[in-house]
């Protein structure tokens, strides 16, 4: 049997999956048909300068419940063989929640990921830009209210269907796990990105290193080649 795809999003207090808290979810099934959105409470008031992202107020979460209720209600709406894709999944919205599962005692279940922002890095090289609202305007799909969890959701399951045209979901997986043999030869993201490895200050990969870039599975690559190039 093969896995259906959920597309997820989350809008969060900040930046900082450890301290930072996640006050919406939202999720599209495309195959039953069916969406997921809740706003969480998050036990903590949600800073301005979050508030001007997303446009959720303390005031509109003070009555909702706790991610303790609503992370459980999201695996029951992910039930059976999901594959759970999001829009920089990889360095975000992984992480967000499987540290709320581990902070509010939720067994985190065998969940299969898919980052499309990964996907579009690397079958898009051509694009200069890889945010969902740039994808959006290149493969033409309406506008809608960025940057709420749900709007967003529903905009990345149509830009994302068209990026994989008619491929299975499975080979989806398996494309974007394939790990390249070559060595990256320049900064893949970050403020030195387009840069070459040698041209980037050698403080700055430090400083990657001492926050645990490295240890993701998508900065494998790059810290191979720097190890290689003995730069690290």
């Amino acid at each position: 049997m093969s896995k259906r795809p959920i597309y997820y999003d989350t809008e969060t207090t900040g930046i900082d999956s450890k301290n930072d808290r996640i006050i919406e979810i939202a999720a599209y099934d495309p195959v039953l048909d069916k969406t997921f959105n809740k706003l969480i409470n998050p036990k903590m008031n949600i800073p301005p300068e979050s508030t001007q992202i997303h446009n959720i107020t303390d005031e509109m979460v003070k009555d909702a419940d706790t991610f303790e209720i609503v992370g459980k209600e999201f695996i029951n709406f992910c039930e059976g063989e999901t594959i759970l894709i999001a829009h920089n999944n990889d360095s975000f919205d992984k992480y967000f929640l499987e540290n709320e599962f581990t902070r509010n005692n939720i067994t985190i279940p065998n969940f299969t990921y898919i980052d499309s922002l990964k996907w579009a890095r690397k079958y898009r090289p051509d694009l200069p830009r890889h945010s969902l609202q740039y994808l959006r305007q290149i493969y033409n799909v309406e506008a809608n209210q960025a940057h709420r969890a749900l709007d967003d959701v529903i905009v990345l399951y149509k830009v994302f269907d068209k990026m994989i045209d008619d491929l299975p979901i499975e080979t989806v997986l398996e494309l974007l796990n394939k790990t390249k043999e070559e060595l990256l030869l320049v900064m893949p993201f970050g403020k030195h990105q387009g840069k070459k490895l040698q041209d980037v200050p050698k403080n700055y990969f430090q400083w990657l290193l001492k926050n645990d870039a490295f240890e993701k599975e998508e900065n494998k690559i790059l810290k191979k080649s720097l190890i290689k190039l003995n730069l690290i």
